[in-house]
């Protein structure tokens, strides 16, 4: 009863507009005055404060700011250089080199929304210039962007590690083929589109130009090299590689493409600390909300329900996405992670499916949520930049939400795209 008055208010808080980290306090704070959780309101001030004192969820803030400082840097027109040059005479070849750039990006900044705002405002004017309508520019790249928090250094995965205890550098490694092959169905859908609308890529460029542009963003792909070398190989901890990808970043933008300025890196730091600041937020409100769930043993009455609909692993799986679609509608992707993942975790477990893949399963899903309404945040940024309606933008989308669907239910189903790299 107590956690059906918590998640009633929950909702109703959702319901009338509060943001998802009040609605997360004001339902802890009227079940502690309606019920008898044992619960009381010190605990939850204390909870708010240790909550957010873990050494690996300090891997967050300096990965938010690696992204921004090599964002600033100039990364993004470099990377487009170098995607254009290997895949731009592809039919339909801008387009396909606007997914490729955002992979590029993904694996620097570890946010969507960082991805598609970057790689937006350079690829949807080159595309429109290529023949692209404007809505469909805006839907790709709003598609592309997805992929931003499925690579490493995904910052939901890292939070998904956390809240788990899963292994955070196993799952960086386990979410690469998972994020290569979004952007390959993508790239399917630009060829497809180009081929039907007469698109034409762009002369092939020879060997020395590849190896030109190669070497004008190595600096830039070398970072997700040294994370996951680094991580993998033992010789940091997630946290520690954060750090690392600062410092990087910073010799990258100020010594070696010269872009930007002292000044401007300084800026930078103060809109990392907005953005951590507003995350770590709602991680401790989410963590005081977890404890009420703990409490009424909402994970294992979760269990016990869906395995009363069924025993079978297939219809639990698919049930568990479904889920996740249905919250990542809704839900930023941040809380959708802190909510869903100590529910979820038992569930898929008693399945059989190993954390590591159900980390993965987490995360691809609800990226989609990007994209659909009536959140996506993806495709109003990329509307903005286009200067076309979110509405447009979201029926041109359709195909690519459903080929993104189709790799999450891959994904689910074949474990082996998760746990490849994974040392056994």
């Amino acid at each position: 009863m107590d956690a059906l008055l918590l998640t009633i208010v929950m909702l109703i808080g959702l319901a009338c507009g509060i943001p998802v980290v009040y609605a997360f306090l004001l339902a802890s704070a009227v079940t502690i005055l309606f019920a008898d959780t044992g619960i009381t309101y010190t605990f939850v001030a204390q909870s708010l404060t240790v909550a957010g004192d873990s050494f690996p969820l300090m891997a967050i803030p300096f990965f938010i700011l690696a992204g921004l400082i090599m964002g600033r840097g100039g990364i993004s027109r470099r990377l487009f250089v170098l995607a254009n040059a290997l895949v731009g005479h592809l039919p339909g070849g801008i387009g396909v080199a606007a997914v490729l750039t955002a992979m590029f990006f993904s694996a620097i900044s570890g946010s969507g929304l960082a991805t598609v705002a970057a790689v937006g405002s350079i690829m949807i004017p080159e595309m429109v210039k290529s023949g692209y309508t404007r809505k469909y520019s805006a839907a790709l790249i709003a598609a592309a962007g997805t992929i931003g928090v499925v690579l490493p250094p995904s910052i939901p995965l890292v939070l998904f590690g956390v809240v788990t205890g899963t292994s955070i550098g196993d799952l960086f490694i386990a979410a690469v083929i998972p994020g290569i092959l979004m952007g390959l169905v993508l790239m399917g859908w630009v060829i497809v589109h180009a081929k039907r609308h007469h698109i034409r890529g762009v002369e092939r460029s020879t060997w020395r130009e590849r190896a030109q542009a190669l070497w004008g963003s190595i600096g830039g792909l070398l970072m997700p090299v040294i994370i996951l070398g680094g991580i993998y190989g033992g010789v940091f901890t997630p946290t520690e590689a954060a750090v690392i990808a600062v410092v990087y970043g910073l010799v990258v933008s100020l010594g070696f493409y010269r872009e930007t300025t002292l000044r401007e890196i300084l800026n930078t730091f103060g809109s990392a600390a907005i953005s951590t600041s507003a995350l770590m937020v709602m991680v401790t409100a989410a963590v005081v909300f977890g404890h009420f769930l703990t409490i009424e043993d909402v994970p294992a009455t979760i269990v016990s329900a869906m395995s009363g609909i069924s025993d079978n692993p297939v219809v639990i799986v698919l049930l568990a996405n479904l889920l996740l679609l249905l919250i990542g509608t809704f839900m930023d992707t941040i809380p959708a992670i802190l909510l869903t993942s100590p529910v979820l975790m038992p569930v898929l477990a008693e399945a059989g499916l190993d954390p590591i893949h159900i980390g993965i399963i987490v995360v691809v899903q609800i990226s989609i949520g990007f994209v659909t309404p009536p959140l996506g945040p993806n495709v109003f940024i990329a509307s903005n930049t286009a200067k076309v309606s979110s509405e447009q933008t979201m029926v041109a989308i359709m195909p690519g939400i459903a080929l993104l669907l189709g790799v999450a239910l891959l994904v689910s189903f074949v474990p082996w795209l998760s746990m490849a790299l994974i040392a056994p």
